[in-house]
Order: structure tokens, then sequence, then C-alpha cells
């Protein structure tokens, strides 16, 4: 059994529109283009008004539900509902599609050499070219394909690197923060001028590092002393020579307090009462900030519960969306698989329906047939245009025609007329050439062969006085008389029946556009 065809809207071979018209090597036709993205069809659909559209093109088109069909409005053909397009009413165009596919193509991107036909660059080319311009998914700059890898390690600035200290990853824009936090971070005592000393055990390093010194505990009001860790002190205005405290990535921690075996002198110079009000200022300020801070954090809290509450109410509503949503989707389903087998059975019915008319077309032809045959001999053809006709003679469209066929009696021999009205052979362009055809009969195994009867063919004057007249007897010899092996035997008679110039010049052969041929077989002896 023949595979049934799926609908556009409920299998979709391709999510992508139509190929780039720079990809045709040859001459571009307008049948190639899709009536909406027009670029060359891929998987086209042809709708019911006979417009195609690539599958992609046509399932947005529809999504919404029915649209006018826009070719047919720019055509001027518009017609309801033929031109309207909706789910389920365009079918596959396989013949479109494999003569889409057969077109010679050549690969757009600057540099490649690529040439095949446009299947062959769909399956393996399109999406693999290495000079294809593509965005990095990261910084977004436009790179070649081939490219790709060696900008991802290299060049882009948002790549991912990994610390050589502590190999954590880290953007390659933040390596300089990163190199301010690294825990493995390999930093020099300034005390000691100990090299490679990680970060993470710095603080452990300088509280007994002997050399390292450290402000006095009280320099923030006003000591200017700094104690190292064996107990020795220094003045911040002495020339020793010793560097300051160091500059670390990481805070550090208090100085430790001394050891009660540990003696340290210390000048301290009493604070001038201003200054100590100046302090005392600045605490009650900063005692306002951080009221002002805490007030601002209940606030912030209160808020923020009631963003809980309204984001709880939401994740319900989302929930209830979310299952009213699966049984939309379920019901869309049942409905699209309903649709699909309705569009399979009218495709049936389509194809029955067709089937009908074939015959009843070639029932109707053979009827006209058998209403202009003859059992007598004679034969009388009328072949109305003929103007047109012998324009397409002339032109080669249609050189040569048949009449229908004719018998001698009901059972005898079967016979037809072949003109051609350009002319044949000997005649071509300056005779109508007329011909007597033998033709296969059923009752030709009761017949008397070779066919040896007299024929008359003519040209009848529609006022009835000089008929155009040629008779001939057959030569019993020639297979044209013989009987017949297949359909009809090789047609025998007048290449040089009548000048061409005698129908052109004023005449009453011709009446109304139309001729009249007339055979008459001879039936003595039958």
């Amino acid at each position: 059994m023949a595979m049934q065809e799926p609908s556009p809207p409920s299998s979709m071979e391709s999510n992508k529109p139509g190929f780039p018209k720079k990809i045709l090597a040859n001459k571009l036709e307008d049948k190639h283009l899709c009536n909406c993205c027009q670029n060359l069809l891929r998987r086209p659909f042809q709708a019911q008004c006979g417009h195609r559209f690539c599958s992609y093109c046509f399932n947005r088109t529809v999504r919404d539900g029915p649209q006018k069909c826009n070719a047919c409005i720019k055509e001027d053909i518009f017609e309801e509902p033929t031109s309207i397009l909706k789910q389920g009413c365009a079918f596959p165009d396989n013949a479109a599609r494999r003569e889409v596919e057969n077109l010679s193509a050549v690969c757009i991107n600057e540099g490649c050499t690529w040439n095949g036909n446009i299947k062959e660059y769909e399956s393996n080319h399109e999406g693999n070219c290495e000079y294809m311009i593509i965005p990095c998914p990261s910084c977004k700059e436009r790179i070649r394909f081939s490219e790709q890898e060696r900008h991802n390690e290299r060049e882009c600035p948002e790549r991912t690197l990994n610390c050589k200290y502590c190999k954590e990853p880290f953007h390659f824009k933040n390596i300089k923060a990163h190199d301010e936090i690294c825990p493995k971070y390999p930093m020099i005592c300034e005390g000691c001028a100990k090299k490679k000393i990680p970060r993470e055990k710095y603080v452990d390093h300088i509280k007994f590092c002997s050399k390292f010194r450290t402000p006095c505990r009280f320099h923030v009001v006003g000591c200017d002393m700094s104690v190292s860790s064996n107990g020795a002190t220094a003045s911040g205005s002495s020339s020793s020579g010793l560097p300051g405290p160091p500059a670390l990535a990481l805070p550090l921690p208090p100085p430790p307090v001394p050891a009660p075996s540990l003696t340290v002198s210390t000048s301290f110079t009493p604070l001038p009462s201003s200054v100590g009000a100046a302090l005392e200022l600045q605490l009650h300020s900063e005692k306002t900030k951080v009221a002002e801070l805490g007030r601002r954090c209940t606030d912030l809290e209160v808020k923020s519960g009631t963003f809980e509450n309204v984001v709880c109410v939401l994740n319900r509503e989302v929930e209830r969306f979310a299952t009213t949503m699966e049984a939309s989707n379920r019901q869309h389903r049942l409905d699209q698989d309903k649709i699909e087998a309705l569009s399979n059975k009218v495709r049936q019915l389509e194809r029955t329906v067709g089937l009908k008319d074939l015959t009843v077309a070639e029932m109707e032809g053979r009827l006209r047939e058998m209403s202009a045959t003859t059992f007598d001999g004679v034969f009388v053809w009328r072949i109305s245009d003929f103007t047109k006709k012998r324009q397409d003679a002339i032109a080669g469209r249609a050189p040569a025609m048949f009449s229908p066929a004719f018998y001698t009696s009901k059972y005898g021999y079967k016979m037809c007329l072949r003109i051609y009205l350009n002319g044949d052979g000997t005649g071509r362009g300056s005779h109508l050439s007329l011909f007597f055809v033998v033709m296969r009969g059923l009752s030709d195994a009761l017949l008397k062969w070779p066919f040896n009867q007299k024929v008359t063919l003519m040209l009848l004057d529609q006022s009835n006085r000089e008929h155009i007249i040629d008779a001939f007897r057959p030569d019993i010899t020639s297979s044209s008389f013989q009987r017949p092996v297949s359909e009809m035997n090789i047609a025998s008679g007048c290449p040089l029946f009548c000048p061409l110039s005698k129908l052109d010049a004023k005449n009453s052969y011709i009446r109304d556009d139309t001729i009249f041929i007339k055979a008459i077989v001879d039936l003595t002896g039958l």
C-alpha cells in the first residue's frame, strides 16, 4: 500500500526557509521560487491555488489561522476558497522538489570553490563549509567556521581559562581580578624578601617573620611607630630604610597583641581635645549611619516578605497554567491526528474522483469517436480552427493530424486519414499533404489481404463547384497495405495533394475557418 503523505502543519521536514538565490549556478526561474520568502524552494508544498511555498514558510504563514494567498492577490486571480491558505490545504510537491534539488549549485561563501547540486549542498555542505562566517557564541565576533577552535582558545575575550596556580576556571577579561584574590598566587614578603609564598599562607608567614613590620595598634589615634615580631620598634619618620606596611590584596588581621614577655617601647603623644571631639563627632555620625542602615534593612525585609508572598501566588498560577497548557496540547495533538486522518481520506477521495474523471473523459472520447465513425467506406472529415492549426504545423508544434477511424463495413477494414497542413516530404512548405492509413481492426482475420481497394481523396469546395480530387489504387507489394501488425501501417497517399498558394488565395475551400476532407473507398469486390 502506498505511504500516505503528511500534511504540512503536522510533520515539518525542515525548519529553515528557502535556499538563498545566490547558490544557483544557472539562470534563475520564477517557478523555483517560494511565494513567501522569495528564495529557492526547500521542501516545496503546493496550495490549492497552485502556488508553491517552502514547508517552513507555509507552516509559519498558517500557524495563526487561515490566510489569504498574497501571490493570488498580486496576480489578481484571488478566488475564495481556493486562494485561502489553511492547515491541510497543501500537499508536498515532490516533482518540484526533485526539480529544485537537481539544479546546479555553488557555495556562496567567499573563497569556497565547492559546486554540485542543491540536494548535495543541503545534505553535505550547508552548515559545514569551512569558509562560512558565523558569530562567536561568547563574544559575538564574526569569524570563519574553520577558525572557530583557534578563536575560542587564543583570541576570544570571553574565553574561559584555568588558573595556573589554583586551577580554578575564570574569564580571560577577569584575569587581573582573579590574580588579586587567587589563594595560591605567589607573593613576596616585604620583610624577609622571601618569594613564592601562596597568598593563603602569607598572613601566617608575616605573623612569625622577624623582619616584617606592622603599624602600632594605636596608629588610628596618632601613633606612627611600627612593630616587628621580635618586639623592635621604629619611628615612621626614621631614615632606617625599612619598608612601610605592605599593600596586600587580602585584608590583614589585627596585629597580634605582644606577649607579656615582650617589652615594647613607644612614645605616645596625647591627642589635642579638638581631635578627640572630632573623633567623637565622627563616631556619632557613624552610629547614625548604622541606625539608618538598620532601618532600611528592616524595610527591605518587609518588602522581601511581600514579594515572597506574591511569588508564591504567581507560582501557583504558573502551575495551574502549565496544567491547562498540557491539557490543551493533548487536545491539540488529538485534533491534529483527526485533521491528518481526514486529510488522508480527502486525498483518497480526490484520487478516486480523479480516476473516475479520467474514465469519464476516456468514455467521452470513445463516444465522440464512435459518433464520427462510418461503416460504408465514405468519410467526411471536418477540420475547424484551420488557421491556428496551420500555424501550429508551420511552427512544428503539431505538423500532422489524424482523423477518427472509419470502416468499409461493420466488420470490414479499419482506416483513417493523416493530413499535414504545411506539407510533408516533397510538399513541405508548398503543398497540403494528405495520406490514407490502414489500421489494425478487430475483424482483420476475416478480411482479404493485402488491401486492394481504390481510394479517392477530396478537398471539398464548399460552393460545390470545383473539388480537388486525387485517387490511387494500392500497391499490394507495399507494407502500407499488408495486414497491420501494429496499431496502424505506414501512411500512403499524396504529398502534393493541394498547393498552399491555392488556399491562401481567395477561395471557397475555407469558410468560417473550416475545411472538409472526404475519403471514398471503392467497395467493389468486398
